[in-house]
């Protein structure tokens, strides 16, 4: 098999499977910030795979071996000798037709001139920029040209410069390879280099812009003197500017550049004011955020905008912890309720960078440039719930997506202040619009036929598990990660967000209805949605320990159906039931002194079918439209509960694909502290991404270190200061508003998620594995509940949670259960203490605190 049949010759520009060993560390980093919707030129990628068939076919390569054997790179007569017998060998070679033809092919699909820029697998690496070492040719127009470029910057790898820079460097014993980036040409007014942190001090709170006329080869050959301009890492202040004597510029001409003087009047004039330097900024922080690390980026200013061209770490800076904290960006609210759910932790990298994709693809709005529907804030996991609502309302879905929001996350309190998206609709709408359209065509594919596409579903994630398994080289795994892992979960948020749409908006719209009708304890009694066959995947664990505990299953089939829901469910670095048998073991302890499950489900049926009695007697014309209404809305929980376990059983192969590489690469657990696409370089065998392993486990550790953030944030957040103030807020941080005065201290108001009142003793507990202290008939308070919670349900007497809303975990769980239940209160946490006696009231959605320890 020929290595055109493996690999493609050409791919474009933003590819997934644009890695440095297909494409080059340049175009390798220019594929994540395309990917990441960053300003960069359209164009392609011309391939590794494209230069080893051409060094094969023609014997290049043996010849080229021979040629710089016994030479001296630094010795001027042996550097005339290489470099006339470099370029002699390539000219005397054309590359192939399919090459030819798959170069024209791609340039039809862009537009105006081209710049051709050398890619090497060894080039813009942490340690090792491989800067000016390779070739570039800028404006070409015709295919025969950008053809003939290509072929340059492959011979341009041989040159004795980079021979000679390799060999210093340490890389004389890595096989080169080189790709080709083929893009769109800027036209710039002005261009120059960007590094967002210092690169003398290593401040990472400033940054670094370095400017010229023209384009910027007349900087980067040092033929000028640039601007230099030192910004706050914020953006807003410009701390120095020193204007250079830009005595020429490079400018475009026929097939290439040439330098020309710049008038007098120009020479010594500033390139850039506060305001385009503001944007650069703004550019910056995107792409420290994006990356992860300090940047050095060269741009390009044309027609009222900043472009990337290039970008690549800042090498010899020193190792720092890395931030993590999307709040510097803006002035957003941020919401830890629903989704905090299944990741009421610390996020790895890895899983960060994959639940921005999850996140996403569930909830129908795609992420805008500077504004992240997904936030990372000291490590936890937050929606932006300004940009939510911002983009719902460009959309034209702005109150179906408000009550939604309330449903799912909580309704805000009415006296925190709530930020406007800084930016109008109208500007949204273009870049939302069509994103949205696709998804829904996708959606709507899959909502007619759900049950089918959750069965074809799970069998794919069963295939991929074995398959990954059975994977014992690195190759086979970057198969399988674009073959099966990477489309499991981009098919999993999909899943989830059809389930989710089922019959849509009919829980929102059912509540305030039965409210209009009916007191708080009936409407909550007859909203839990037991009415309806069938019951909750939520239910699904709990279930299947008591037919476990009961001989009608064994722990094969447990494993098979639920184990791969726990606590932490989308961290990827948390162990599955599946792999902890002791697990099991401690669930079925725990079920020893706690009541049938069957007996409870037999009573919130009682109960239902009381309240609906009562219905009856009060409303008898209503009674049919109530049923439909229970229906509907009973479907639409338990289609969402179904899609959400089945997407959360695809990140089960996902965990699986990461274990197998942290064995065969050595990474061991730090496979966790990579992206996939730097796991996916590492397995190519581009060991760079390794170096940022020890910046981001010290910000993973200290962010563990630090107690859990407010449910809510506004504003600018640190949390080292939070953390250290001993009169914080667990419920909320807004620097516009102060602390109420507690009209009653002994009295927590959240929202109604379970009815019933229940009065018990007290018992806080930080997570699942602190569960086996509850007591029977004790009241669980704590900050957020998961699946992983289930079991411990049963043997409570009520729940009471800082986090929750309608749709969380907990309201769910424990409606159908019939315990008591008040979510969302913010800090009971911190004002209930374990030994307390309380009465929650889940029909108010208040607890008081009768008696103190």
């Amino acid at each position: 098999m020929t290595s055109r049949s493996v690999t493609p010759l050409t791919l474009p520009l933003a590819d997934d499977r644009a890695a440095p060993a297909l494409v080059g560390g340049k175009g390798a980093s220019l594929a994540i910030a395309a990917r990441a919707g960053l300003p960069v030129p359209d164009g392609f990628h011309v391939t590794t795979s494209a230069y080893r068939e051409f060094a094969e076919e023609t014997g290049i390569a043996r010849r080229l071996d021979a040629l710089i054997e016994g030479t001296d790179p630094a010795d001027p007569t042996s550097s005339a000798t290489i470099e006339r017998g470099v370029r002699e060998l390539f000219e005397a070679h054309r590359p192939s037709p399919a090459l030819v033809a798959a170069i024209g092919e791609a340039l039809t699909a862009l537009s105006g001139p081209v710049a051709v820029r050398s890619s090497a697998t060894a080039e813009d690496l942490p340690e090792h920029s491989f800067a000016g070492q390779l070739e570039s040719f800028l404006h070409l127009t015709e295919p025969a040209a950008v053809v003939a470029a290509v072929r340059a910057c492959w011979a341009s790898l041989w040159t004795a410069r980079a021979v000679g820079y390799r060999a210093r460097t340490g890389l004389d014993g890595h096989p080169p390879d080189i790709a080709v980036v083929v893009q769109e040409l800027v036209p710039a007014e002005c261009s120059g280099v960007l590094f967002t942190a210092d690169p003398v001090t290593g401040d990472r709170d400033r940054m670094v812009v370095n400017a010229t006329w023209g384009l910027g080869e007349s900087l980067v050959g040092g033929s000028v003197t640039p601007d230099e301009y030192t910004v706050s890492g914020d953006g807003r202040r410009v701390l120095a500017r020193r204007i250079g004597d830009k005595a020429v510029e490079t400018v475009t001409v026929e097939g290439g550049t040439v330098e020309r003087p710049v008038p007098a009047e120009r020479r010594g004039a500033p390139t850039l004011d506060d305001a385009r330097l503001r944007r650069l900024a703004d550019l910056g922080r995107r792409v420290a955020r994006e990356y992860g690390r300090p940047m050095d980026v060269e741009w390009a200013w044309h027609d009222d905008r900043p472009y990337l061209l290039q970008v690549r770490p800042v090498t010899g800076l020193p190792t720092r912890r890395e931030v993590w904290n999307d709040t510097l960006h803006g002035d957003f609210l941020w919401s830890a309720g629903n989704l905090g759910e299944a990741l009421p932790g610390v996020m790895t990298p890895v899983t960060w960078a994959l639940v921005q994709r999850t996140i996403a693809g569930a909830m129908a709005i795609p992420e805008d440039g500077p504004y992240r529907l997904a936030g990372n804030i000291g490590g936890r996991l937050y929606v932006n719930h300004t940009f939510l609502l911002g983009a719902a309302r460009a959309l034209g879905v702005g109150r179906v997506m408000a009550q939604a929001a309330d449903l799912a996350f909580g309704e805000i309190p009415a006296d925190m202040s709530r930020p406007d998206l800084p930016v109008p609709w109208w500007r949204l709408l273009p870049r939302l619009a069509p994103g949205a359209a696709r998804f829904q065509i996708v959606v709507g594919r899959l909502q007619r036929d759900l049950p089918g596409h959750v069965r074809r579903y799970r069998r794919r994630c069963e295939v991929a598990v074995a398959a990954v398994d059975a994977a014992d080289t690195p190759a086979a795994l970057i198969s399988l990660w674009h073959e099966q892992c990477a489309p499991l979960h981009r098919d999993g948020p999909r899943l989830l967000a059809a389930g989710s749409r089922v019959n849509g908006m009919e829980l929102a719209r059912l509540r305030p209805w039965l409210r209009s009708l009916v007191d708080d304890a009936d409407a909550t009694t007859l909203s839990a949605g037991v009415s309806a066959d069938g019951e909750l995947a939520s239910l699904g664990p709990l279930r299947g320990l008591y037919r476990l505990a009961a001989g009608e299953i064994d722990r094969d089939a447990f494993v098979a159906e639920w184990g791969h829901r726990c606590p932490d469910e989308l961290e990827l670095a948390a162990p599955r039931p599946a792999e902890d048998p002791a697990w099991i073991d401690r669930q079925l302890a725990g079920l020893s002194d706690a009541p049938d499950i069957d007996s409870l489900l037999a009573r919130r049926r009682r109960d239902h079918a009381e309240a609906m009695e009562r219905f009856g007697r009060a409303h008898p014309g209503r009674v049919t439209e109530l049923r439909r209404r229970l229906r509907k809305a009973s479907e639409a929980v338990r289609a969402r509960e179904a899609t959400r376990s089945e997407s959360v059983r695809g990140l089960w192969p996902v965990r699986r694909w990461l274990l197998r590489t942290g064995e065969l690469t050595g990474l061991g657990d730090d496979v966790f502290m990579l992206r996939p696409e730097e796991l996916l370089a590492v397995l190519a065998g581009d060991d760079s991404p390794r170096e940022l392993i020890p910046a981001r486990r010290a910000a993973y550790d200290h962010y563990r270190a630090l107690p859990a953030y407010p449910v809510l944030i506004r504003g600018r957040f640190d949390p080292e200061a939070w953390a250290a103030d001993p009169d914080r807020r667990i419920d909320r941080f807004d620097p516009g508003t102060g602390r109420p005065a507690d009209t009653d201290p002994r009295r927590i108001v959240g929202t109604a998620g379970s009815s019933g009142v229940a009065v018990g003793t007290a018992r806080v507990v930080g997570d699942p594995t602190e569960a086996d202290r509850l007591g029977h008939g004790e009241v669980l308070v704590t900050r957020i509940t998961n699946i992983g919670w289930t079991p411990v349900f049963p043997r409570v007497a009520a729940v009471v949670t800082d986090i929750g809303a309608s749709l969380s975990h907990a309201a769910i769980v424990a409606r159908e259960l019939g315990v008591p239940a008040v979510v969302g209160c913010g800090d009971a946490t911190a004002r209930i203490r374990t030994g307390d006696r309380v009465r929650v009231d889940g029909d108010t959605g208040t607890v008081e605190i009768l008696t103190e320890r």
